[in-house]
């Protein structure tokens, strides 16, 4: 993550961990976890924010996301995010976006 990417979340006092309760969702080499409906990720003795930004389409992607698809579901915000291949898939216009 680049410091101008760097967007600490204040007045977080849960540590996330295996057990915490929260989904723990692998991204580029860190794991996320979903919290208030967003993602936050360790960072030294605090916990950043870790949303996308722009827009990246997930070019050649056949299998519908939904109820029973066989990945995991992770709210975020307005929609719902699936694991795929260790990373999220978000509907988005009649495609996939990565995450």
């Amino acid at each position: 993550m680049s410091t101008e990417s760097h967007a600490p979340h204040a007045g977080h006092e849960h540590v996330h961990g295996e057990g915490c309760g929260h989904v723990a969702v692998p991204h580029e080499g860190h794991t996320d976890y979903v919290h208030d409906g967003h993602l936050h990720r360790a960072h030294g003795d605090h916990y950043d924010e870790c949303e996308p930004s722009g827009h990246t389409a997930h070019d050649d992607h056949e299998h519908v996301h939904g109820e029973g698809c066989g990945h995991a579901a992770v709210p975020h915000g307005d929609h719902v995010d699936y694991i795929h291949d260790g990373h999220r898939h978000a509907p988005h216009e009649g495609h996939y976006d990565e995450h």
